[in-house]
């Protein structure tokens, strides 16, 4: 068997701010943010490979997926982290882009291991809707 990762999703207030952060801090791009504001899509994604996305999904449809067979009570919860993997430059700028903004990053850590081996340094931030990412880079 063969898998990739296709989404995660990220629980967020307000998925236009939301879009705003990824974009402009994080540097991705966002998927049918434009249906989203037109009332024509659930919510907001942001692109980070071909394959793989970010959803920001609104905490007002929580209930809805909360009171759904097989998903009781799994919806409105925040993940631990997710792990965004760039080139050192891209690294460096979104640290740069973070502080310049205003966004609280961790110190750097190193020699952290994830899906390509051991990455020499890893930090972490919150989007404003406390969600934790990581960045790294493999040497």
């Amino acid at each position: 068997m063969s898998y990739e990762l296709d989404h995660v999703v990220l629980w967020v207030a307000d998925p236009v701010r939301s879009a705003g952060f990824y974009r402009d801090v994080v540097g991705l791009e966002p998927v049918r943010l434009a249906e989203y504001e037109a009332g024509e899509a659930p919510f907001v994604s942001m692109r980070i490979t071909a394959g793989t996305l970010i959803d920001l999904v609104p905490l007002t449809v929580a209930p809805r997926l909360n009171a759904a067979p097989g998903a009781a009570g799994s919806a409105g919860n925040k993940a631990n982290h997710v792990c965004l993997a760039m080139s050192e430059d891209d690294f460096e700028a979104l640290r740069t882009r973070l502080e310049a903004g205003g966004h609280p990053v961790t110190p750097y850590a190193e020699k952290s291991f994830g899906a390509r081996g051991v990455a020499p340094r890893t930090y972490y931030f919150a989007d404003p809707d406390g969600n934790v990412l990581e960045a790294r880079y493999y040497g």
